[in-house]
């Protein structure tokens, strides 16, 4: 049996972790031989909650779970990590500037980062799904000094997704028509689908529809 893969999940009892974390355990993730270790960072308020996760990822005896850890503590959570993926981050509440957001989720990853950076693995890979996730994976960027940049993305899945359906539905093709369909900006005002790279059935999503429109 190979060694374990840990896995740090943070925001670990939220509801896009409580489908993420099943299918890591099954082995989605890294493959039918690969046992993992979920590491899962959640508030304190939220501890209760994420044993009780815990609870039915064991429930489920999965054979490539070797083990759990429940903590509030980054520095646990990131210890020794092979990978991190960094779900939770601060909603935009009512009445709340995007600016306010900016300023509460840099506090919060600027702290992740520094965590990360003193414990995990050197080599770690690290994805960022919490919103703003551009921002938060620079700003996390700037506080991981020893890890390689190449290391951290983010992912804009949302966004991609929904600019293939609106190019799908305008070109009246099926979605798995449609390849090479690139998104700039963050998951704001800022963000422009491109489809100066897109194909439809091989051919250039260009010549499919009117340019206008995708700008």
């Amino acid at each position: 049996m190979k060694e374990p893969v840990r896995i740090a999940v943070t925001g670990a009892a939220g509801q896009i972790c409580y489908s993420l974390l099943f299918r890591i355990a099954a082995g989605e993730m890294y493959g039918e031989d690969q046992p993992v270790i979920l590491q899962l960072l959640e508030i304190t308020p939220a501890l209760k909650v994420l044993n009780a996760v815990a609870m039915e990822l064991n429930d489920c005896a999965f054979p490539l779970l070797a083990d759990i850890v429940c903590t509030d503590k980054p520095e646990e959570a990131f210890k020794d990590a092979d990978a991190a993926l960094f779900v939770g981050a601060k909603p935009r509440g009512p009445g709340m500037e995007r600016s306010d957001l900016l300023v509460d989720n840099g506090k919060i990853f600027s702290g992740l980062g520094s965590a990360l950076n003193a414990n995990a693995k050197k080599d770690v890979k690290v994805c960022v799904v919490g919103n703003p996730a551009n921002t938060n994976a620079y700003i996390l960027k700037q506080n991981t000094p020893d890890l390689n940049p190449r290391n951290i993305t983010a992912l804009t899945r949302l966004d991609h997704n929904r600019a293939i359906y609106q190019l799908a539905e305008k070109a009246n093709c099926a979605i798995a028509d449609i390849k090479k369909m690139l998104i700039w900006g963050n998951h704001s005002t800022t963000q422009v689908p491109d489809i100066s790279y897109a194909t439809i059935k091989g051919e250039a999503a260009t010549g499919k529809v009117d340019v206008a429109w995708s700008q």
